[in-house]
């Protein structure tokens, strides 16, 4: 069997959602020893692999519930937590969205995607920490700039830092939700956008290059990139030229296009990997013989869902593409949504737009009030008699480590 097999449509999904069969986590526990023996692993990658092994295993701990009633127990273990993980933060992510929904304006609002060429993939691998923000900063400055000289305001936007395509390659692109409008400088006027039509897309992508190449030239400049193998020839000031010259001709997409079901439809699309990466556990449909077999959304072919199966190690290395560095942001909100003016210009643009009353505060939910009324499960009732509250106890992992228990699935 190849490394690298498309093996047909897949299976019509079924009508109640089950847990997953497989997890990424059987995968690193199967094949992460071998993979580290073979490969190369930085320190980054290695936390992440062995968070996602542990996550929701008796070597992170837990709690024991147990009913006062019939005296049912089970045992609940604690995740990991980290970003990358297909299983964590779910509760965060809805916690997320929820916040950018209250934000929406009653606007027309456009879903607007910056790529980088993949002729630059090897160089950021090799420094992803300066490209990457670097690819924030020149997307953000050209809708900034556009905002100012075609509208004569501020403009807002969210952004979302994605670096991956639907075969877990290495695609670096960031997700904007940008209102239709601008706040006027001296923030006495909303002044709209053609209620279709953002900007030209090509214009877009012409400034976007610039001012990308422009920075990337500067970081070359002053030896602030790293090079390695595979990008040794761009070390050089002639092979670097040579790779601006080969961007500099290459037209760079840039997608924009008012959302068909509405901004919120994006919020949610956006959210879906604000808190994790690549792919979800859902999409793993068999793990056996060192390959592992998953859907992915052929675009080519009229967005159907097929399948693909690689090794394990292949699919490790692909995985493993997108850890990003320790406290790389991959949210971030610009113009008149930034997090330092947010508070006062949100609600400026809502009194010039006529919208009142303001959205309801936020209500905080805690884990137990989100299960219950988003997803319909109340933690706190006994699924063998009914009876509530459960009483919950914390285990340290030591002691959970004593039991021969095996980690539940979710």
């Amino acid at each position: 069997m190849t490394a690298d097999h498309r093996c047909g449509p897949a299976a019509p999904a079924c009508a109640k959602p089950t847990p997953p069969q497989w997890e990424v986590a059987d995968i690193v526990r199967l094949y992460g020893d071998s993979y580290r023996q073979t490969h190369p692993v930085s320190p980054g990658q290695q936390r992440v692999l062995e968070a996602i092994a542990a996550c929701r295993t008796v070597q992170l701990g837990g709690h024991m519930e147990q009913c006062p009633q019939c005296g049912f127990e089970r045992y609940t273990y604690h995740s990991c937590r980290n970003r990358h993980c297909p299983k964590c933060q779910s509760f965060t992510t809805a916690q997320w969205v929820a916040d950018r929904q209250a934000d929406l304006l009653p606007v027309p609002y456009f879903h607007t995607v910056f790529t980088l060429p993949h002729a630059l993939n090897a160089l950021i691998l090799d420094n992803k920490r300066l490209l990457l923000g670097l690819l924030f900063t020149a997307a953000s400055q050209t809708l900034l700039q556009f905002g100012r000289h075609n509208l004569g305001g501020q403009l807002g936007g969210i952004m979302v830092l994605h670096t991956w395509d639907q075969l877990l390659n290495a695609h670096f692109h960031v997700h904007c939700l940008v209102p239709g409008g601008a706040l006027a400088d001296d923030g006495t006027r909303w002044v709209p956008t053609h209620p279709v039509f953002l900007f030209p897309v090509k214009a877009l992508g012409t400034v976007f290059r610039a001012k990308f190449l422009e920075a990337l030239a500067h970081a070359h400049t002053t030896a602030a990139l790293t090079f390695n193998d595979t990008t040794a020839a761009f070390a050089t000031p002639q092979g670097f030229a040579h790779l601006l010259d080969q961007l500099s001709t290459t037209t760079w997409i840039v997608y924009a296009k008012a959302p068909f079901a509405g901004p919120a439809q994006v919020v949610d699309y956006i959210g879906r990997y604000t808190h994790r990466i690549a792919l979800t556990n859902s999409r793993l449909v068999d793990v056996r013989d060192g390959h592992v077999c998953f859907t992915y959304r052929n675009r080519r072919n009229g967005d159907t869902l097929e399948q693909m199966t690689v090794d394990a190690h292949t699919f490790l290395r692909r995985f493993l593409l997108h850890v990003l560095p320790t406290g790389f942001v991959r949210l971030r909100h610009y113009g008149f949504l930034a997090n330092r003016c947010k508070a006062r210009t949100l609600p400026r643009c809502r009194q010039l737009l006529h919208h009142t009353p303001p959205p309801p505060p936020r209500q905080t939910l805690t884990v137990t009030q989100w299960m219950q009324q988003v997803v319909g499960i109340d933690l706190t009732q006994c699924p063998q008699c009914g009876a509530r509250p459960l009483h919950r106890r914390l285990i340290p992992a030591a002691s959970l480590l004593q039991r021969p228990r095996s980690p539940p699935r979710s």
